[in-house]
């Protein structure tokens, strides 16, 4: 088609910030630049799913492919998708309007300013799904930075300086080695199109090397464990609306990089290093699940969680088989919408009562019905119960990580015990148990705009958890084509 479709999901946000930023700030007009950001990020929304309805799953090619000169003989603005960015394009421009749709009452003070951030963001990280050169990846992939950083910075809690600049150091510095790895690409093969990389490949002496430098980057954004830290302290002083941008799709830029880049550009790397991968993975699953059962902070027991979880897919990832990186897409895309819904639900009791503690609540199931059986739903998606999209990812994962390494499979099981408790755990002692707290009586149920989000958010979980059919089809050419490359050329190498 003639229509540039992906550099109109890209820009169409970023034109919507432009119109926010030319209008005056004033309290008569918070209203309208809120209009705004709704009408431009569902458009995008809308136009997604055009995208969608048009992409031929049948075929592994990239598709939809704008390919301009940007720099005579050094980088094309070379944009395209396939089975696997589809995914999180759609999930990028799904969470977008909910997130605009949830500050209502959270944010106060610099309106503008604050959707002007998370509409650029949202440009930034579609970018980050379609790109296919690895300099205008890595542009699109650092700039998401700044956005989050301003976000977390600015309208955060108490402590936000000290984590908006941990959250933007750590990233930053991990990026850095990326950076240089994208420098030595070219100087070795002369180009940085993904397309013709996948093609001519990397030599295999310089390629764990390379897999270490696009490592350090990925490992942090993920974030694994030992460089996770970064992730909890953002949650807790970010914002409602800028903690579910960061748990719904930020981590989930790392997961993609894994598998475009990391399997796709070296896989002799990949099959060297998946020992330590397993390892790292098993480590957040386990460890950071006996962290999580110790937090005393709603939002900061999520954010473990979300490296437990974020631990599978990486697990699934380098299984290297079929079902374990369906598995881990389906995972990303789960956890999408259910880190982003039990954020959302934090923030609907911190809007009220101002307060994370778990010991502020217990015994609000009689006074707030409709919030307490929504929870109930994404507290269950969130451990994996059958019936949601939660169980479907880990569910394949675990199968492919028992057929490839069975210790590691056993103990990654476990990980979904402890899941189990500490997710039930909080659930009992935020709405069950006895009414301690008098002021929790003054709370008030869901309103409109609330309900809507949060049933946004649970049809998904609940349609894709009984039929993941929708999904599975779009990705599954893609991954098999993926896998089939890499052990051509694993035993090419032979």
């Amino acid at each position: 088609m003639n229509f540039p479709i992906l550099s109109s999901l890209i820009l169409l946000p970023t034109i919507g910030s432009l119109f926010i930023f030319f209008t005056r700030s004033s309290k008569k007009n918070n209203n309208t630049v809120k209009y705004v950001a709704l009408f431009t990020s569902f458009v995008n929304f809308f136009l997604s799913i055009y995208l969608w309805t048009l992409f031929d799953q049948t075929t592994s090619e990239f598709q939809f492919v704008e390919d301009r000169v940007w720099i005579e003989n050094f980088i094309n603005y070379k944009v395209g998708v396939d089975g696997i960015s589809i995914l999180f394009i759609l999930l990028t421009t799904f969470i977008t309007p909910l997130c605009v749709l949830s500050i209502n009452n959270s944010i106060k003070n610099r309106l503008s300013e604050f959707l002007i951030a998370v509409l650029i963001m949202e440009s930034f990280m579609i970018g980050v799904f379609c790109s296919l050169d690895l300099v205008i990846f890595y542009l699109f992939f650092e700039a998401g930075l700044i956005p989050m950083f301003l976000i977390i910075g600015i309208w955060g809690g108490t402590r936000r300086v000290y984590s908006a600049f941990k959250f933007f150091l750590y990233t930053l510095l991990g990026s850095v080695l990326m950076l240089v790895a994208i420098i030595s690409i070219y100087w070795i093969t002369g180009t940085t199109d993904v397309v013709q990389l996948y093609e001519i490949g990397i030599d295999v002496k310089y390629q764990n090397l390379l897999w270490l430098a696009f490592f350090s980057s990925f490992a942090v954004k993920t974030p694994m464990w030992p460089v996770h830290t970064w992730l909890p302290d953002a949650h807790v002083e970010a914002p409602t609306a800028g903690s579910v941008l960061l748990a719904a799709i930020l981590l989930k830029m790392a997961g993609y990089g894994f598998i475009r880049f990391s399997l796709g550009l070296f896989p002799d790397a990949s099959e060297v290093f998946t020992p330590l991968i397993y390892l790292l993975s098993v480590i957040a699953i386990i460890f950071t699940s006996f962290i999580a059962l110790m937090q005393e902070d709603m939002k900061k027991l999520i954010a473990y969680s979300s490296v437990a979880h974020m631990g599978f897919v990486t697990l699934g990832i380098f299984t290297l088989q079929q079902q374990g990186i369906e598995g881990s897409i389906i995972q990303m895309i789960s956890h999408g919408l259910v880190s982003a819904a039990l954020f959302l639900c934090v923030g609907v009791v911190y809007d009220r009562m101002h307060s994370r503690l778990i010991n502020t609540y217990g015994g609000i199931v009689s006074i707030v019905p409709k919030y307490s059986v929504l929870f109930m739903l994404f507290t269950l998606a969130a451990l994996g119960l059958p019936g949601t999209s939660g169980f479907v990812g880990e569910f394949l994962i675990l199968m492919a990580a028992f057929k490839d390494n069975f210790l590691v499979a056993v103990i990654a099981s476990l990980g979904v015990i402890i899941g189990a408790a500490y997710m039930l755990w909080l659930y009992k002692r935020v709405v069950f148990g006895k009414l301690v707290n008098s002021d929790l009586k003054q709370m008030i149920d869901l309103n409109k705009s609330e309900l809507f989000i949060l049933c946004c958010l649970a049809i998904p979980t609940l349609f894709f958890g009984f039929y993941p059919d929708p999904l599975i089809n779009t990705i599954e050419v893609s991954i098999s084509d993926l896998i089939e490359t890499y052990n051509y050329k694993l035993v090419s190498k032979f």
